[in-house]
């Protein structure tokens, strides 16, 4: 009776941690605290790195309890929150913050287009913190060779480095591995095959490239930046439509891939950041967030 009632107690501790489709999060961590994790991850990204306006760090959260788990994500979304939640995460580690303007009501929503602070509403509810690192983020060297590994680039600086920080900035100029040719289309049709997303392209399709500039996310300064760095192509997250018209009709090509699809393979940086902060690999999970839109040719209706 007593050996049946210890694995009673014993079963209930291990649905603290909920299944995900890679396997379930496991045992506890008892020896750090979300304000160790929290430090760990400041010190690899920190504020100082990170534009004025933006939130760095923990939002939400209380940085006294333990760790039981990580998820992490692209977005804190109301949704995202409940995954992290449901996984028996109580940590949710994210690239954009859940707010930069502080929220002007706390109300049970689904998203925060409903009530600005549905996401800290949920959080607090639920028991999750969340920290993100955003443009800390974007200019650190973790987040550098993203875009160029994944496109066969071969990196060679950052375009517009941040003031007192070496090595680390926004943009990357990148050239073609040792005997590669590539043209304007051909570089188009990889991110396409690479980020399964078709791209939007300005420029002629057969030009030849031979320096390329990619960005993550918002291009900002970086297109102007690019085309003063002689640049044959910009390969960017998310450019206005009037910026890339002009930049292309002075010369350089632009493939803008979609700011998620650009900033979603910096999951795995901070869930390689957060691993290497002490939490254990079958304690981090990802949410997938690839589906919040789609094109309609991909889906019969």
């Amino acid at each position: 009776m007593v050996a049946a009632k210890k694995n009673q107690k014993d079963g209930k501790k291990q649905k603290g941690l909920a299944c995900r489709a890679s396997g379930p999060l496991s045992k506890p961590v008892a020896t750090l605290t979300i304000g160790a994790l929290e430090r760990a991850l400041l010190a690899e990204f920190p504020p100082a790195d990170a534009e004025s306006w933006d939130c760095t760090g923990m939002t939400v959260g209380d940085p006294a309890r333990v760790v039981t788990g990580v998820a992490v994500a692209l977005d804190p979304t109301v949704a995202a929150i409940d995954a992290a939640a449901d996984a028996g995460a109580n940590v949710l580690v994210t690239h954009h913050p859940a707010f930069l303007a502080p929220p002007d009501s706390f109300k049970p929503a689904s998203s925060v287009a409903a009530c600005s602070g549905a996401g800290v509403w949920r959080a607090v509810e639920r028991g999750v913190a969340i920290m993100s690192y955003h443009t800390a983020l974007d200019v650190s060297p973790r987040a550098r060779c993203v875009l160029p590994g994944m496109l066969s680039l071969v990196f060679h600086r950052v375009l517009l480095p941040i003031p007192g920080a070496q090595g680390k900035g926004y943009g990357q100029v990148c050239g073609l591995g040792e005997g590669d040719a590539l043209t304007l289309g051909q570089l188009a049709a990889r991110c396409t095959s690479v980020f399964a997303r078709a791209p939007r392209v300005w420029g002629d399709f057969s030009r030849d490239l031979d320096r390329v500039v990619t960005c993550t996310g918002a291009t900002g300064d970086v297109g102007r930046a690019a085309l003063r760095a002689q640049a044959d192509c910009l390969v960017c997250g998310e450019i206005k439509y009037h910026e890339a018209l002009d930049l292309s009709q002075a010369g350089l090509g632009v493939i803008e891939l979609g700011h998620d699809t650009s900033e979603l393979p910096l999951v795995p940086v901070l869930a390689a950041a957060v691993k290497s902060a002490g939490i254990p690999d079958e304690l981090v999970m990802m949410v997938d967030q690839r589906d919040n839109w789609t094109y309609p040719e991909t889906v019969r209706v």
